[in-house]
C-alpha cells in the first residue's frame, strides 16, 4: 500500500532545502514568491505540532498534486496561528488581493470545528457541507486545499491511539470530504484519506487484511515485475513506446470489493495489476488489442472508460487477462493526460485545454455541486441529496434516535446492529424497520429507520455467517461474530488440547512431555497456542504421533525397473492405494501426518519419490500455496485396506 510521501519534521529541514522542495517545479518568479510565503508561514510557531496541522504541512501535500503557486502560497498562508497574528490587511498589502480573497475562504473553512461533541453531528455536517459545496462553486482551490488540512489531520492521529476524536474525524472523513474529493477527482488525497479513516474505524479488520496482502507480498510484487518485463517486450516488438509500472494497492478499496463481492482477498482479480501510459488514444486501443492477443482476457471484466467516462471525468481503458501461471492481472491503459487527471483531478484543471473531456466532466460536475446547493433543502435534505448522488455502492439508514449509519448496499439488519455497537449485534433477534416487523433477511435501504430487538444476555448463532443464509454481508460484523465464537470457545479448547495430549503420551509409553519442543516442531509461538491448535483439531492425533515418536531414519523406497502391479511401503505396513482410479503407481506415506487405514487421506505429486500420501487434513496440505495444487490428486484406500500386498 503506497500513499503520498508523508512531508518530514520541517523543523529538521533546513531553510533552503524546505523552500527546494516546495518550490520544485515552479519558475524563478514564482520561487520568489513561494519563499516570501513560506517566510510568513514560518512565523506561526506554537507547541501542538504533533495534534493540529500546519500550514507549511498542508502545503508540501498540495505541492505534491502540482497545483499552480497561488494554491500552494495560499496553503502557506492559511495556517490558523498565523491568522490570529496576522490581519486581513496585512496579507492584502503584502501579497494582493486575489490571493489574499483566496486565504480569507480557506480560514472560513477552518472554522467549523472539525469534530462535534453532540449526539447528532448532522446539522454542523450539513452547515460544512454546504460551505465546501460553495466555496467548490466559487473557487474549488479552497476546497483542495480544506481536503489536505483533512489528509494532514488524518496523519496526526496516527500519533494519538487514544485521541477520543479518531473515529468521529475518520467517519466525517468518509462521509463529506473523500467523496467530495472523488468527484473532484483528487485521488491521491482520496486514496490516503480513505485508508486512514478505514484504520481507525476498524482497526482489527484494516491489520487483518493488511497482514493477509503483506504475507505475500514479495511473490506478488515478483509476479508483476515480470508480467510487466513481458508486457514492455511485446509492445517493444510491435514499436510501441509506453510506461508500464505496477498500480499500488489501497486497503480500504480492496476492503469494500471484498465486502460487495463477498470473496476472499485472493479472489480479486486486482491483486496483480500494472499501468501502461501511452502517447494518445488511439495506441490506448492498440494495446488493448496487443494484450487480449498475447492472453486469454476476461470479457466480463473489460471496462471502456475512455469513450464512457466516470462521473468525475477519469478516463482509462481496464481489462484483465489470464497472465503466467494462471493468474489474473489487471492492465489499466491510459494517456499521460488521462493518468495525470487521475491522480490530481480538479488539482491539474488549469492544464487541460479548453474544451477537452477532462475540462467539459469538471464543468460538469461544478455545475452538479450547484444543483445541490441550490435546490431547496431541510437541515438534513443536502446531506441526502449528497449522498444519494455520491455513494453509489453503500446505503444511509437511520437509527431511532435519527444518527445516520452508512452501510454496504445488501446489509441486513443484523449488519446494522453491528454497526450500532458489537453487543447490540451479539444480542439482536429480531429487527423493526419504519415501525414494521421484518425478519432479520431483510435487505435494507437508504432512508428506513431501523430498530433493533435485542435479549439480555446471549450470543450470536454460527448460522449468522453462513453465506447461504443471506443473513450477514458486510466483513464487519462476521468478523465480529467468528471473534464471539474463538472467544467462547478459547478456553475448552485448552482444556481438550492438554487431555488429548495426555491422552498421547500415556499412550506412547511416555513418562513427560517436552511442550516447548512441540511449539517448536510445529512452529508456534506459545505453549497456549500448541494446546488451542491441538484442542481446535488444527492439529491431528497423527501429527502427535509422529512429532512425539522418537526420531528414526526414513529408508529410501526400493523404485522396481518396471511398474510393479504390487509395491512395497516403508512404513508401518503396506496397502492397496487407489490413485485417481488407477492401482499400482509409485507411492509412500507421508511422514508428516502418519496417515492409517480408513482415514481420509490425498495425494501429492513429488519431484522425486511420486505421490506422497497424506491425510486430507495434513496441515502441510492446509497451507500448501495455490501455485501447487495441481500437483494435489484423489486418492482412496483400497478394498482391503487392512490387508498387506505381497510382492510378486
Amino acid at each position: 500500500m503506497k500513499h503520498m510521501n508523508a512531508p518530514p519534521d520541517v523543523s529538521q529541514l533546513p531553510d533552503g532545502d524546505l523552500l527546494d522542495r516546495l518550490s520544485e517545479g515552479y519558475s524563478i518568479e514564482e520561487r520568489s514568491l513561494i519563499a516570501k510565503a513560506l517566510e510568513w508561514a514560518e512565523t506561526a510557531r506554537r507547541q501542538d505540532v504533533l495534534t493540529r496541522p500546519r500550514g507549511i504541512d498542508v502545503a508540501l501535500i498540495v505541492q505534491q498534486l502540482k497545483v499552480d503557486a497561488p494554491t500552494l502560497m495560499a496553503a502557506l498562508l492559511s495556517d490558523p496561528y498565523l491568522r490570529d497574528s496576522v490581519g486581513d490587511s496585512v496579507l492584502l498589502h503584502q501579497f494582493g488581493h486575489p490571493l489574499a480573497e483566496l486565504v480569507q475562504k480557506v480560514n472560513w473553512l477552518n472554522t467549523f470545528d472539525e469534530y462535534q461533541k453532540s449526539e447528532s453531528r448532522e446539522p454542523d455536517q450539513a452547515e460544512l457541507l454546504r460551505s465546501m459545496l460553495l466555496a467548490v462553486v466559487n473557487d474549488v482551490r479552497a476546497v483542495l486545499i480544506k481536503l489536505a488540512y483533512r489528509l494532514q489531520r488524518l496523519r496526526l492521529l496516527r500519533n494519538s491511539p487514544e485521541d477520543p476524536t479518531r473515529k468521529t474525524i475518520a467517519l466525517e472523513t468518509l462521509d463529506l470530504f473523500t467523496p467530495l474529493a472523488n468527484r473532484l477527482g483528487v485521488g491521491q488525497l482520496k486514496w490516503e484519506m480513505e485508508d486512514l479513516s478505514f484504520r481507525y474505524l476498524e482497526p482489527e479488520e484494516y491489520r487483518r487484511l493488511a497482514q493477509s496482502l503483506a504475507s505475500n507480498r514479495i511473490a506478488r510484487e515478483e509476479f508483476v515485475r515480470q508480467f510487466m518485463i513481458e508486457l514492455q517486450e511485446k509492445l517493444q516488438d510491435a514499436g510501441i513506446k509506453a510506461r508500464i509500472f505496477g498500480r499500488p494497492k489501497h486497503l480500504y478499496s480492496i476492503h469494500k470489493k471484498i465486502e460487495r463481492k463477498d470473496v476472499n482477498p485472493e479472489e480479486l482479480y486486482d491483486l496483480h495489476a500494472v499501468r501502461v501510459i501511452v502517447k494518445d488514444i488511439a495506441t490506448c486501443y492498440t494495446v488493448l488489442g496487443l494484450t487480449h492477443g498475447a492472453w486469454l482476457h476476461i470479457p466480463d471484466e473489460l471496462d471502456d472508460y475512455i469513450a464512457n467516462p466516470k462521473s468525475n471525468g477519469y478516463q482509462s481503458l481496464h481489462t484483465v487477462v489470464i497472465g503466467p501461471e494462471g493468474k489474473p492481472v489487471e492492465i489499466q491503459i491510459r494517456t499521460e493526460d488521462m493518468h495525470n487527471f487521475a491522480e490530481f483531478g480538479v488539482a491539474a484543471h488549469w492544464r487541460y485545454k479548453e474544451g477537452s473531456k477532462q475540462d467539459l466532466a469538471m464543468d460538469r460536475n461544478v455545475n452538479t455541486l450547484r444543483q445541490l446547493l441550490e435546490a431547496p433543502h431541510g437541515e438534513r435534505g443536502i446531506l441526502d441529496s449528497f449522498r444519494s448522488q455520491f455513494f453509489e455502492d453503500d446505503i444511509f439508514v437511520l437509527t431511532p434516535k435519527g444518527q445516520v449509519l452508512r452501510l454496504s448496499k445488501g446489509a441486513t439488519p443484523i449488519d446494522f446492529a453491528y454497526g450500532i455497537h458489537t453487543e447490540v449485534g451479539h444480542r439482536c433477534r429480531g429487527a423493526k424497520v419504519n415501525g414494521r416487523m421484518v425478519t432479520l433477511h431483510h435487505t435494507l435501504k437508504s432512508g428506513e429507520r431501523v430498530e433493533i430487538l435485542t435479549i439480555k444476555q446471549g450470543g450470536p448463532s454460527l448460522g449468522w455467517i453462513d453465506p447461504h443464509t443471506g443473513l450477514v454481508k458486510t466483513s464487519h460484523a462476521r468478523n465480529k461474530i467468528r471473534a464471539w465464537f474463538r472467544q467462547q470457545d478459547h478456553e475448552k479448547h485448552i482444556r481438550t488440547g492438554k487431555q488429548i495430549l495426555d491422552h498421547e503420551r500415556q499412550r506412547l509409553g511416555l513418562k513427560e512431555l517436552d511442550q516447548e519442543q512441540l511449539v517448536r516442531h510445529f512452529h508456534l509461538p506459545r505453549t497456549e497456542d500448541l494446546l488451542l491448535a491441538i484442542g481446535r483439531g488444527d492439529l491431528t492425533l497423527g501429527q502427535l504421533a509422529v512429532a512425539l515418536r522418537p526420531a528414526q531414519p526414513i529408508q529410501p523406497p526400493s523404485l522396481p525397473a518396471t511398474d510393479p502391479p504390487r509395491r512395497t511401503f516403508h512404513s508401518e505396513g503396506s496397502h492397496d492405494i487407489i490413485i485417481e482410479g488407477v492401482r499400482n503407481l509409485v507411492t509412500h506415506l507421508a511422514q508428516c501426518c502418519y496417515p492409517e487405514p480408513h482415514i481420509p487421506i490425498i495425494g501429492f505429486l513429488t519431484s522425486l519419490r511420486g505421490i506422497a500420501i497424506h491425510r486430507k487434513d495434513c496441515i502441510n496440505i492446509k497451507r500448501l500455496p495455490s501455485d501447487k495444487w495441481e500437483r494435489l490428486m484423489e486418492v482412496s484406500w483400497g478394498p482391503d485396506p487392512s490387508k498387506p500386498f505381497e510382492e510378486q
